[in-house]
């Protein structure tokens, strides 16, 4: 079978496989159960497009004052829609104007999000430090990017992007259109030639990259807020002195094994608030949508240098405690970009 071939086939096979989405923040069951209904007299809050957490698995969305509204069935079911999942929401589109990726090989990837109108967004609110967060995923989630566009003219926005190997990606932009609400869409990139997706790494509490050991506490339980604590150290000591990172002194990304749902969530506390530590733990508040499994990627700096630890994670199933055998992070090797400007997010 030609290459081209063999990614319309995967692709096909993803869209039958991990076509059925659940809402973020919703208690609702695993991947594929029938979907609520919600008929046209419930009140619902508009999502936020990216399920972002206020810092305690709260949804930063808010409805209209002063009463109710009216929500039909079918916009409903858009609100349920976890981020990253549509290309296009609420007349937002993402638009790559790059068309052509070479595996290995670094390309001024450029992109535009139109706004109703069709004409490209000009003014963003700026989020944790920046007006767009990009982020690109192997289909396989062995592979991921947090990176940081510039700005040019027209509303176009290039990064300097690596696709590490041939396949399928899934690209993300994390933004906030001036006058709308903040939306997390999606893409897909392809980057030709052969390939075979590995299997998704296994369940593990432990992971090492450049020397550091990360350690996760607490459990993800869908359909409520969950506690997560990473814990930082180095040489088996532990890590006090991390340095802010877009705001924070870790930045955690959560996706759902199978369709990609996006969750971004963020740190308890806030770099000089005279209360928050600077390590060895840093403590998320996170909510999932349903049983499954989650990659879950950690940026932290220290050193003046960004690493992301990462770990696969199993909602609605308690494991004890650290494993023993910590597992070799996929992202620690190849496959990961930060920009070499520190951030705080």
């Amino acid at each position: 079978m030609n290459t081209p071939a063999k990614l319309v086939t995967y692709v096909a096979g993803l869209a039958v496989v991990f076509g059925a989405a659940l809402g973020v923040g919703s208690a609702v069951g695993e991947v594929g159960a029938p979907p609520k209904t919600t008929t046209p007299s419930e009140s619902t809050a508009p999502s936020t497009g990216h399920g972002e957490s206020t810092g305690h698995g709260e949804s930063t969305g808010h409805g209209d004052e002063g009463g109710a509204t009216t929500t039909t069935p079918a916009q409903a079911a858009a609100q349920d829609t976890p981020g990253g999942l549509q290309v296009s929401q609420n007349g937002y589109t993402l638009t790559p104007l790059t068309t052509t990726l070479t595996p290995g090989q670094a390309t001024d990837f450029t992109f535009s999000v139109t706004a109703p109108d069709g004409k490209p967004v000009t003014d963003y609110q700026v989020q944790h430090d920046k007006k767009v967060h990009f982020i690109v995923v192997s289909r396989d989630l062995t592979s991921f990017q947090h990176l940081h566009p510039e700005e040019g003219a027209n509303g176009a926005w290039t990064v300097k992007l690596t696709l590490p190997e041939a396949g399928v990606y899934r690209a993300y932009a994390d933004v906030f259109p001036t006058g709308a609400s903040a939306l997390t869409l999606g893409t897909d990139l392809f980057a030709g030639g052969d390939f075979a997706p590995k299997a998704l790494p296994q369940v593990s509490r432990t992971a090492e990259v450049d020397g550091y050991t990360v350690t996760l506490d607490g459990d993800l339980v869908p359909g409520r807020s969950s506690k997560l604590t990473l814990k930082v150290s180095k040489d088996g000591k532990p890590v006090t002195d991390l340095q802010p990172y877009l705001g924070a002194y870790g930045h955690l990304v959560a996706l759902r094994a199978g369709d990609l749902a996006y969750l971004h969530v963020h740190p308890d506390g806030t770099p000089g608030d005279g209360k928050t530590k600077a390590g060895p733990e840093i403590t998320f508040y996170a909510e999932v949508p349903s049983t499954g499994d989650y990659r879950l990627f950690l940026d932290f700096q220290h050193d003046g240098t960004v690493r992301t630890a990462d770990f696969t994670a199993r909602a609605g199933q308690s494991t004890a405690g650290p494993s023993s055998s910590p597992s070799s992070s996929p992202s620690s090797s190849k496959g990961v970009d930060h920009d070499s400007t520190p951030h705080g997010h």
